[in-house]
């Protein structure tokens, strides 16, 4: 019966009996994903910026998490009146501040907070965004409308004019606290992205046959469609961990955000304020250190996004 057929029905069945049309499906889409990620590795690998932001943000969590490697001064003791604004010398390369606290002390010590509160908001907003972004692109409907309206409200609040708002009626500012608060006023613009990218993702033809198949939606969700949309969420992360950890100096420099018995570069650049002019170098070393970490995570950021742009990929 078969040698009847003509030559392409042959070939469907053949194709047909050995292996099932959802199978093929899944196999594809699962390659496809895969090969997204590694043409992504294989583009970033070849970026010496990759490299160069990669290493930078290496040292810069090393100091935060060990910051005894690279001073055995503690930041808050030791101050002697007599040191103030004092040049460096040696065991103190950076100098000391107006209290005569030694700057390169406070400089390794500030990192710490900074950088819990970028990645800690970071964190947040992109679990937070990505959650409310992929239900309300994937479903649609009214829980879609309620997203969209809440997203514009807040859209509509300055971050850091929002956070100083509630900072101020808040009991304590710790990291955790101060990461909170940006989360809240922040998570918007992932949500929105997200939800771009379900809406695209969402009509291809894989989310078709699966719910053809009787794929439940959650699962068709999960399995499929975040995995092909979740790459321009990552790429607006990286870049706003910096935006975070400016916004946490720039509450601390106006005196909302962190404590001054809490070390960190925004504290310590309001502080100098009273000495830029007869001691510069105790507002450079800290605004320095604030200024590559930030550029760093924005290298970071663009290295990500060149490789994960389906048209730069295509261009090289």
């Amino acid at each position: 019966m078969s040698n009847n057929l003509p030559e392409t029905s042959q070939h469907f069945v053949a194709d047909a009996s050995a292996t099932p049309v959802h199978v093929v499906d899944s196999l594809d889409e699962t390659d496809k994903a895969r090969s997204t990620w590694a043409d992504a590795w294989d583009a970033m690998r070849t970026r010496p910026m990759f490299w160069i932001a990669l290493s930078l943000i290496f040292v810069i969590v090393l100091v935060a998490v060990f910051p005894r490697l690279f001073t055995a001064e503690a930041p808050n003791s030791g101050c002697l009146l007599p040191n103030s604004n004092g040049g460096p010398e040696a065991g103190h390369p950076f100098g000391f501040t107006r209290q005569g606290c030694d700057v390169f002390a406070r400089v390794i010590f500030g990192a710490q907070a900074s950088l819990v509160v970028g990645l800690l908001a970071t964190a947040l907003v992109t679990a937070f965004g990505i959650v409310i972004g992929a239900l309300a692109g994937y479903y649609g409907g009214f829980l879609d409308a309620v997203v969209s309206r809440v997203g514009d409200i807040f859209f509509a609040i300055p971050t850091v004019l929002g956070a100083i708002v509630l900072i101020s009626v808040l009991p304590e500012r710790t990291p955790v606290v101060i990461a909170l608060v940006l989360a809240i006023f922040a998570w918007p613009q992932i949500a929105r992205i997200m939800r771009g990218a379900v809406l695209s993702a969402r009509s291809a033809d894989y989310v078709t046959a699966s719910t053809a198949l009787g794929v439940s939606r959650f699962r068709i969700l999960i399995r499929h469609v975040l995995p092909n949309a979740i790459a321009p969420v990552i790429v607006v992360a990286t870049t706003s961990l910096g935006s975070f950890i400016v916004a946490e100096a720039t509450l601390s420099f106006l005196g909302i955000g962190l404590p001054p018995n809490i070390m960190s570069w925004g504290n310590d650049i309001g502080q100098a304020r009273t000495s830029v002019q007869t001691a510069p170098m105790v507002l450079f070393y800290p605004a320095a250190a604030l200024s590559l970490t930030v550029l760093s995570f924005l290298m970071l950021g663009d290295v990500v996004r060149d490789a994960l742009d389906p048209k730069a990929r295509a261009r090289r």
